[in-house]
């Protein structure tokens, strides 16, 4: 497809036969370790033209292979968030999106295997598996449904593509008119016994017609195409769909038709496409490597390569794997996750569920680093919420979290740490320093106006509260202790610990009620 230039990829045997054990304790088969070259990384299409940024061209990767042992959407999560915990536990990989990404094979009883390229989020995972099982049940019902009309492929064999463009030459449609003003046609082929086919949803969002789109994009370049199954619409009349059925021979009710509006040559290339795609449907599941999405669909992205392109390398000898070499890497293999499980639950204190989010999480590293260094004026607790819980949430309202750097983080728990400001004020001034790519920690910390006050300023604004509210405290008690953080928190959020400052009130409320 182009990411690669030299038009082949070198690949290296490392490991056979291992396996991991998920929690249920079934045992998943590593059938290969290899290390191959990364291809260069696409940066969009545009027309018939695709750009690649040709940076990671070449540069070494691992590959793991898992044996055909996961049978549920949770088992594949499960199996990756594994393997990606093991490689995170050699402190030898990147972190960030596209570090690691998963390649799936996915088959239905009945069906054949699906490639799906490309998923760099792990949370994606369970919804691509089962979102493509459910495109593979329903394009073997389509087999079905169509076997059982009589539909055979000789009949599609024998289909010609036809010139419609007359019947468009008054039409509303702008696409269309757009292109038959250019010199453009219409070009049309009627698929017999497909009515209804290609309204048919394979994926959500995605119907059987979206399947044949992606076969006229990719072989003929073109933009898209119409079916009758989803007209009248854009601007096509029923005027001009009866007339279509007429120029086709095709009858309504029975058949489909599908058009591309485009140059000749792009739409006679793309309705072969069409063609082709159609008769496979007769067969079920067209053997294919499609691309993840991130609504979790997939689309089509080139037919499966077959099993012969592979051959030995003749420029590179093997290299041993001696006794001695097994040796040097059974020195360096990390922790089992669940080694690291008790290990961080024993050391900092935490709690089961935390130390179980941390673990999976991608700074676990720095978590470590920081809880070692300042877990003795901040609980690892808190340090570790601020990886499990704020930053995600900041990431969940949009905030580009992933403009934060390592030390940028560090700074702010340090700010923390030396009582420069409040463990409350952690949430607003990471997001400042996100949305303010190239600001530090101390100007963020200035223009937030965020610095701790004194204990003697705390008390003088909660006792001005707790007069101000005294007849209420009187008739309510401890009650009324929400009434009086509402007037000061307003004034002291982020500059000192929301608990002291209850603390504080109680107090003062409990002075007043003795009174």
């Amino acid at each position: 497809d182009g990411s690669n230039t030299s038009g082949f990829q070198r690949t290296a045997i490392v490991a056979l036969g291992g396996e991991i054990e998920l929690q249920s304790g079934k045992r998943i088969g590593i059938q290969t370790i290899a290390i191959e070259e990364d291809a260069a990384r696409k940066l969009g299409e545009e027309g018939r033209y695709t750009h690649y940024m040709l940076d990671r061209l070449g540069i070494p990767l691992i590959e793991i292979s898992t044996a055909p042992d996961v049978e549920t959407p949770e088992e594949a999560y499960e199996a990756a968030l594994t393997i990606g915990q093991l490689l995170r536990l050699t402190g030898k990989v990147k972190r960030g999106i596209g570090t690691i990404r998963q390649d799936l094979n996915v088959s239905i009883r009945g069906g054949v295997k699906t490639e799906i390229k490309g998923v760099q989020r792990l949370d994606l995972l369970p919804k691509i598996v089962l979102y493509e099982a459910i495109r593979q049940k329903r394009l073997l019902e389509i087999r079905d449904e169509l076997r059982s009309r009589g539909v055979k492929k000789e009949t599609l064999e024998s289909i010609e593509i036809m010139d419609v463009t007359n019947v468009f030459k008054s039409t509303k449609s702008k696409i269309i008119s757009k292109v038959v003003k250019k010199g453009g046609k219409v070009l049309a082929v009627k698929l017999p016994g497909f009515h209804g086919i290609l309204g048919v949803e394979v994926q959500p969002g995605r119907r059987f017609g979206t399947e044949l789109a992606d076969y006229a994009r990719f072989w003929g370049g073109v933009g898209g195409i119409f079916h009758t199954d989803e007209l009248p619409g854009y601007d096509i009349t029923d005027k001009e769909v009866e007339e279509l059925y007429k120029a086709t021979k095709a009858v309504k009710g029975r058949d489909a038709v599908v058009i591309v509006a485009d140059e000749e040559s792009k739409a006679r290339k793309a309705l072969q496409a069409v063609l082709e795609r159609a008769r496979i449907a007769l067969e079920g599941i067209p053997k294919e490597t499609r691309a993840a999405k991130e609504d979790g669909t997939t689309r089509f992205m080139r037919p499966q390569p077959g099993s012969a392109r592979m051959y030995p390398e003749t420029d590179i000898p093997p290299l041993e794997v001696t006794e001695e070499l097994l040796e040097e890497a059974r020195k360096i293999v990390p922790e089992k996750p669940v080694e690291k499980l008790e290990k961080l639950k024993k050391l900092y204190g935490l709690s089961d569920d935390l130390a179980r989010q941390i673990i999976r999480d991608v700074r676990l590293d720095l978590f470590e680093k920081l809880a070692a260094k300042y877990g003795d004026k901040v609980h690892p607790s808190y340090i570790a919420s601020i990886f499990t819980n704020i930053l995600r949430s900041l990431a969940r309202e949009g905030i580009p979290v992933d403009n934060l750097d390592d030390n940028q983080i560090e700074e702010a728990l340090a700010a923390v740490a030396n009582g420069r400001i409040a463990k409350d004020a952690i949430p607003e001034l990471l997001s400042y320093l996100a949305k303010n790519p190239g600001i530090n920690v101390e100007a963020a910390i200035k223009a937030l106006g965020i610095e701790t006050v004194d204990m003697s300023t705390v008390e003088k604004i909660v006792e001005e509260a707790v007069k101000a509210l005294e007849n209420e405290i009187r008739a309510r008690g401890y009650a009324a202790l929400s009434k009086v953080m509402g007037r000061v928190m307003p004034k002291l959020r982020g500059k000192v610990d929301g608990k002291i400052v209850a603390d504080i009130a109680k107090r003062k409320i409990a002075e007043i009620l003795k009174q």
